[in-house]
């Protein structure tokens, strides 16, 4: 067994024993990793307060080469988690980020870019007013880390590029989208207009911070979230079961 350090975020708790339990979690260096926490149910246990939910912690683990739990030996907070007060929204939406990166993500399959992103996306929970698009924005950098994301810029049918310089709807399909010269197809349900097209290719090119300068129309978030809802749905095989607790 060898000790690997590493950024973590908490992803999930689990009741192991009396005392002990397993915490998943997400981390920079070496994707999901889970690890059995001895001792780690006790209020003066070896890990003080670095393992809540959604926590960013400093952590030791001694890896495995079998299938058995990996060992975590320490757990420093770094940072605790603490959506805006007044609202449960935020709690709900960082609950909804631990489980796309339970659900989405492979053990020990590093994705550096996608732990800043989420890192940054429970940091923005923390003070933005209005979380949808904040919520996209971590959806959209998820699918695109994963080798999932829609396809924004070509038909999916022809191939041709989607314009979205002209006033014009789209159709959506699980993928990606159709143009308007396209025929519909049976399992097509919604419109895709322009302006969400173009909305969803600036947040998708952006870097590991939400870009401040965006703001979305509530068609454009209802547009979204079928498209996003559906994609994410079919990965998981399941309707995600937070999601319904956000207010959108």
């Amino acid at each position: 067994m060898s000790a690997e350090k590493t950024e973590a975020i908490v992803i999930r708790l689990a009741d192991f024993s009396n005392t002990s339990r397993v915490v998943t979690f997400f981390t920079r260096e070496f994707g999901r990793v889970a690890a059995l926490a001895k001792g780690g149910k006790r209020l003066k246990g070896p890990f003080d307060t670095g393992l809540d939910l959604l926590s960013t912690c400093r952590i030791v683990f001694l890896r495995k080469s079998s299938s058995a739990l990996d060992i975590l030996t320490e757990a420093a907070l770094l940072e605790r988690f603490r959506p805006q007060a007044g609202t449960l929204n935020g709690f709900y939406a960082g609950c909804y980020v631990a489980e796309l990166l339970s659900g989405l993500t492979a053990d020990h399959d590093p994705h550096p870019a996608l732990y800043d992103v989420a890192r940054g996306t429970l940091t923005a929970f923390q003070t933005a007013t209005d979380i949808r698009l904040v919520v996209v924005w971590f959806e959209l950098s998820l699918l695109k880390e994963t080798g999932h994301l829609p396809d924004f810029n070509d038909c999916l049918h022809c191939g041709a590029p989607i314009e979205v310089s002209r006033s014009s709807s789209f159709r959506a399909l699980p993928g990606g989208l159709l143009c308007p010269q396209c025929p519909p197809q049976e399992f097509i349900r919604q419109h895709i207009h322009a302006g969400t097209v173009a909305l969803s290719r600036a947040l998708t090119n952006s870097s590991t911070v939400m870009p401040q300068h965006l703001t979305a129309t509530d068609q454009q978030i209802r547009e979204l979230r079928f498209l996003l809802t559906t994609s994410i749905s079919g990965l998981l095989g399941r309707r995600p079961g937070t999601l319904k607790f956000i207010e959108f």
